[in-house]
């Protein structure tokens, strides 16, 4: 031991005369962690507030998770749009069941649904629209030539210059290109004089596939070349909207739009499960659905409205139709419209033929939510999306019902809580688009959660709310 200094040893014995002894001998300590967790007093990340629908807890901190896009918008939120991504059987389709029943718990809240999966003959969501006492909207070539339902794109309620920004639109999906000058000259001067001339019924695709077919003189003149070269510039644009009147996809658009489809009801269901998803009549009707929703649905009543569109890459896939969805986004934004799209795998998105349109509508989307992917996919994802690092690590281990949600860059952990209510509405028809094994896991999870002393809290919670807002 080092000599120490007479000068420390003078200074150390005047302070104990004056102030006594300064050191104490700390004796050892045994406790637990549940005694010593008093010590480190618990954190947890700031929340998305208290208002909104009911999603269900963080993971890390047990906190009640409360989401709701128009409640967000303007201060935690740039856009109201909303990505959910994951594979099979791990909760997506509960997730957006639950999402719209509750939020149309709201008597201002409005949901379109274009529903992609079904079989037996009924779409995913028919029994939740049933419960609704809603008719689902059955979109079918088939069933449309006996008399079933129609959607005109030359429906008077759609204005004439979105009636031809939707013809185009249709013809450049099923080309698979941009439409020519001459070409778009042809449909342009068709589509104007069968508006002109039909007045005692709906303008239908046939009046425009005739028209191009034998163009007038008048047209020609106009543009101070031959008849037949009009006729020429018009013939590819012919032969695609012929596949809607008299082809493959005849029955669905060649009449006038059907009488008493209810845009005033919460919740519209367009059942798709009837299409091909893998043919062109998807991306078509993708189209015509969106334009026609655009100017008849979508109006400045103050209402908030969802669009939840199942197998979102048929849209997204499609340049056309991307930026006919990229122009409905940005213009629904100000009236009150939240887009949500469900995708299997981002690089269904990303690596597809509209790659440009699709990392716009990405960019919009302030609000991701993915579920359970495998290694190489999740990195992907998270490199797309910009997730941190401990984010991605996560995704390949969740469980059915957790997954990782970004809203505009607050990360948590959510875990979907179902109430009774809702549980049958939400796992009846999982059984159509998810192995037995995933149902058998799924439900196994649904009759833990009915045990969970939260989802009661979380139930009680939402009731609270809901009258407090004068919802019920």
């Amino acid at each position: 031991m080092p000599a120490r200094d007479p000068l420390s040893l003078l200074t150390e014995a005047f302070t104990g005369l004056l102030f006594g002894r300064t050191e104490t001998t700390r004796l050892p300590v045994r406790t637990s962690t549940g005694q010593a967790q008093a010590v480190y007093l618990p954190t947890a990340a700031p929340g998305l507030g208290d208002s909104g629908v009911i999603i269900g807890r963080e993971v890390y901190s047990g906190k009640g998770y409360i989401y709701d896009p128009f409640r967000l918008y303007g201060q935690q939120l740039p856009a109201p749009h909303w990505l959910v991504l994951g594979e099979s059987g791990n909760g997506k389709s509960a997730l957006e069941k639950t999402y719209v029943l509750r939020q149309l718990r709201f008597r201002d809240r409005q949901v379109v649904v274009l529903d992609a999966q079904g079989e037996d003959g009924v779409g995913e969501w028919n029994l939740i629209a049933q419960q609704l006492g809603i008719t689902p909207i059955r979109l079918d070539p088939m069933a449309a030539l006996d008399g079933n339902v129609r959607l005109n794109p030359l429906d008077p309620a759609i204005t004439t210059t979105g009636q031809l920004a939707l013809l185009r639109t249709i013809v450049e999906v099923a080309l698979g290109r941009s439409l020519d000058e001459r070409s778009g000259f042809a449909l342009k001067v068709a589509h104007a004089y069968v508006n002109q001339t039909t007045v005692d019924r709906q303008p239908i695709l046939t009046d425009i596939v005739e028209r191009l077919r034998h163009p007038l003189p008048e047209a020609a003149e106009a543009m101070n070349v031959e008849l037949e070269d009009v006729r020429a510039w018009g013939l590819d644009v012919a032969l695609v909207l012929d596949r809607l009147v008299d082809g493959d996809l005849r029955g669905m658009f060649d009449g006038p739009t059907t009488v008493g489809i209810d845009l005033d009801a919460p919740l519209i269901v367009f059942d798709l499960s009837h299409i091909d998803r893998n043919s062109i009549a998807m991306p078509i009707l993708m189209a015509i659905v969106g334009v026609w929703l655009e100017h008849t649905w979508i109006r400045p009543d103050r209402r908030k409205r969802i669009f939840l569109v199942e197998e979102a890459w048929h849209i997204i896939n499609s340049p056309s139709v991307a930026q006919l969805f990229q122009r409905l986004l940005k213009f629904g934004r100000r009236l009150g419209l939240s887009f949500v799209a469900v995708v299997h795998h981002l690089s269904d998105v990303v690596d597809g033929a509209a790659a440009k349109e699709a990392a716009a509508i990405l960019k919009m989307a302030s609000t991701r939510t993915v579920y359970a992917q495998k290694s190489d996919e999740a990195r992907a994802t998270g490199q797309v999306l910009g997730l941190p690092r401990w984010a991605v690590e996560i995704i390949p281990t969740l469980t059915p019902g957790m997954a990782v949600w970004d809203v505009n860059g607050n990360v948590q952990v959510v875990k979907h809580l179902i109430t009774e209510a809702e549980r049958p509405l939400v796992f009846t028809d999982r059984a159509m688009t998810e192995s037995s094994a995933a149902l058998a896991e799924a439900t196994a999870l649904a009759a833990a959660e009915a045990e969970d002393p939260f989802e009661a809290e979380t139930e009680a919670r939402a009731l609270s709310f809901e009258k407090r807002q004068g919802v019920i």
